[in-house]
């Protein structure tokens, strides 16, 4: 009897197991329904809106897609306002202004082959798009053809809807500067790579991509640029292939697409990993379920519909940026093809990323809310140096000469300072001094004009260096994190003193005369005339009026040279009530930032506050270090109602990756980092009743406001986990640590709410040292 039950156990126990059910996701909220990924994409090179496109993306992904509704190689790809579609492309650009690289696009059409973009461009009505983070969808009109994209990390699948035809076509455009396409019909499949890019790539750069489609070739053939043939093969400067099919009436055609920097065998592997025999709707779920995964992370609730659009859509802007540069090989192992020495190596690389824009906002968010993912970023940075000798400031996918400054140093103290670790440090640090002590191959790598700030305390007008007193203030805070850092290694006193002292630079291009910012010359004299309004020269796209903000490490010390705390307060109400004027001579015509301040004024009232740009994103914040927090919560709301909006034409400057929309994101929560490389983030006004961030150690932190709304936008009082709170800041331990921060709000100011002398946040000047 025992053996019998025995038995009869092994006989079932497969058939028990195969029916138990597999694992099932965590349900999560659909938070995807807020993001319109067309947010911004109503620009052009005279005015921004956002400069953005609508990115088909997973977060952080090495390849996204996007329409064209432009030429190639236009950094304004997608143009709103345009009536045309004429390929959806395979795009790493970060911004127009860097443009991109590595880019092929892909187009269904019917009837006759069209190689060139104006002559096969189709007209679309924005009523028939879907463009989400996920997913995007559009009906091509002139060919009655619908065109639908989903996401992977390194590829994507298509589907193309076709009407009864026997020349239903869909055409690869491997782009100028060097490509190639090879047709492979019994495979049904189209290979090959391209070169295109806009600098800082080595000899060897290439993307090689391969397509998979799901019915066999009635006819194919290439084009070299010029001439079509049945050629299966072409290599030239530019080239083209295409496929055709008989279709009946809705027939759908599907094409799986990946791509790798390697070589074409890891592009083949990553297609079959990612996508498969995955359908289109499996690779559309999860990449939904992707972007999901990451919203449920912060849910916020209790404000209006708009807003929550604004969250969701600036969160999805903050999580594209710095895209992914590695890739898994056969054995799963971890590799990258280098952008600086063109070798194939283990270790993880990030890429597209400006950190003169995203030190300030987009990283510190990486900090709370992706502590791993930012030691991965870090453990890129070691290997980038490792590679090039150099940080990268501005990396796309190689150094890039753009923007100033050694920001690199913020984000890598900050990291390090908060806890954060699985890199080499002393790498990093050592990579950090050198930045410190020379001026790199490019303009934007290492420090241009070094000598002069480390001997004199300033980088002179009258040296033939650009934008020097920009540069003397964001080096300063450079050191200043620096010296943070060498405070938490342990390095030699003397080195810590050297940095500290360099950290107050700032002082040296003070003008108490004038209460401003200002140029000075190499024999110590300022330079005249001084017109704060004047833009560029001594400035970076800004005046004085925003860069005599930029002492983030230490407004406190910054407002005793404009004569104490009142007088302080006083400036940053000259911002707001200060006609937007401009003086543009340096540049030789308006720049659009220019144009996005003027337009903020005329409508919002925001004065010489120009917010489309990174310079003076922080100056709000400041008010609460001239004990005046309420006027904090007063324009930070206003920005957030105002210069925000989920439309095309919904952000009022250049989104710079995800830096304005990290701005969004962080005010939203009610908080802001204004000094990256300390603990704190600076208290504004929260937008929604209710936050709560789900932090990677397992622990939440909320953020309450009892009583909010539109009107309501001024803290009465506050308690952090139940005790009453008279801070205006949090520091980043007691986020970690998990627990809740309650406001309750009003309609006037409490003017006696954090308004203590410890209510501050940290200045440089006020440590005691």
């Amino acid at each position: 009897m025992k053996l019998f039950n025995y038995l009869s156990f092994l006989l079932i126990f497969p058939l028990l197991y195969s029916c138990t059910p597999k694992e099932e996701k965590p349900q999560l909220e659909d938070f995807t329904k807020y993001v319109s990924t067309q947010v911004g994409s109503l620009s052009d090179f005279r005015l921004s809106t956002g400069n953005t496109y609508p990115a088909v993306a997973t977060p952080f992904g090495m390849n996204f897609w996007t329409p064209q509704t432009n030429e190639n190689g236009d950094g304004w790809a997608y143009m709103y306002q345009k009536d045309s579609i004429n390929g959806i492309k395979q795009t790493h650009q970060p911004s127009p202004w860097i443009n991109d690289y590595a880019a092929f696009s892909i187009f269904p059409m019917t009837g006759e082959v069209k190689f060139k973009e104006k002559e096969r461009q189709s007209k679309y009505s924005h009523d028939t798009e879907i463009a989400k983070p996920h997913y995007y969808s559009v009906n091509l009109d002139t060919y009655k053809t619908k065109a639908e994209v989903a996401p992977t990390t390194r590829g994507a699948i298509f589907q193309f809807t076709f009407p009864e035809t026997k020349d239903a076509i869909v055409l690869v455009d491997a782009y100028h500067k060097g490509s190639s396409v090879k047709i492979i019909p019994g495979e049904n499949k189209i290979v090959g790579y391209v070169k295109n890019n806009s600098g800082g790539v080595p000899d060897n750069f290439a993307n090689y991509f391969v397509i998979e489609f799901d019915k066999p070739f009635t006819t194919q053939g290439t084009w070299d640029g010029k001439n079509a043939s049945e050629a299966l093969e072409v290599k030239a400067e530019r080239t083209a292939g295409y496929v055709k099919f008989a279709t009946k009436a809705g027939e759908v055609i599907t094409a799986k697409v990946a791509s790798s920097f390697i070589s074409p065998e890891q592009a083949q592997i990553n297609l079959d990993r990612e996508v498969g025999a995955k359908t289109f709707a499996q690779v559309k779920d999860e990449a939904q379920y992707e972007w999901n995964t990451e919203f449920n992370r912060l849910k916020v609730k209790g404000g209006s519909e708009r807003s929550m659009q604004n969250f969701y859509t600036s969160m999805y802007r903050t999580l594209l940026f710095p895209r992914k540069f590695y890739e898994y090989d056969k054995d799963n192992q971890l590799v990258h093809y280098s952008p600086y020495n063109g070798e194939v190596l283990p270790g993880y690389m990030f890429t597209d990323n400006g950190f003169w824009d995203t030190f300030r906002a987009v990283f510190p968010f990486f900090t709370v809310m992706y502590p791993e993912l930012n030691s991965h970023i870090m453990q890129g940075l070691v290997n980038t140096y490792n590679e090039s000798g150099w940080l990268p400031e501005w990396a796309s996918p190689g150094h890039r000469d753009c923007m100033i400054g050694s920001n690199s140093a913020s984000l890598i103290a900050d990291s390090y300072l908060k806890g954060i670790r699985g890199y080499d440090i002393n790498t990093l640090y050592a990579a950090i001094i050198k930045n410190s002590k020379n001026h790199g191959p490019l303009g934007s790598v290492g420090r241009m004009g070094v000598d002069y700030y480390n001997n004199l305390g300033y980088i002179p007008y009258d040296v033939g260096i650009h934008e020097n007193t920009a540069r003397t203030l964001e080096y300063a805070y450079a050191d200043f994190t620096i010296m943070k850092l060498a405070e938490e290694l342990g390095r030699p006193q003397e080195e810590i003193d050297l940095f500290a002292k360099r950290a107050q630079n700032y002082k040296n291009v003070f003008d108490p005369s004038t209460n401003f910012m200002r140029a000075k010359m190499k024999d110590g004299s300022w330079q005249t005339p001084f017109i704060p309004e004047a833009w560029g020269g001594a400035f970076t796209e800004g005046s004085s009026w925003h860069y005599t903000w930029s002492v983030f490490h230490d407004p406190a010390g910054l407002g005793d040279l404009m004569g104490g705390q009142e007088a302080f307060a006083a400036k940053i109400d000259s911002i707001f009530s200060t006609p937007s004027i401009a003086n543009h001579d340096y540049y030789g015509f308006e720049i659009h930032e220019i144009t996005e301040m003027k337009v903020a004024d005329e409508k919002y009232g925001t004065g010489q506050y120009a917010h489309g740009n990174q310079p003076i994103q922080h100056g709000i914040y400041l008010y609460n270090y001239a004990g005046q927090p309420w006027k904090a919560q007063k324009w930070v709301r206003k920005v957030l109602k105002d210069l925000y909006s989920p439309t095309p034409d919904g952000l009022c400057g250049d989104e710079d990756n995800g830096q304005t929309s990290a701005w969004y994101v962080f005010s939203a929560l009610g908080m802001y980092p204004v000094a990256p490389g300390t603990s704190e983030y600076v208290i504004g006004s929260p937008e929604f009743g209710e936050a709560e961030m789900q932090l990677e150690n397992g622990k939440s932190f909320k953020v309450i406001a009892n009583n909010n709304s539109e009107e309501n936008v001024y803290i009465q009082s506050a308690t952090l986990n139940g005790q009453p709170f008279n801070k205006t800041f949090l520091t980043h331990e007691q986020i970690m640590a998990g627990g809740e921060i309650v406001f309750e709000m009003g309609a006037t100011p409490n003017k006696s709410w954090g308004t203590a002398a410890d209510s501050a946040p940290y200045s440089m000047s006020r440590e005691k040292r």
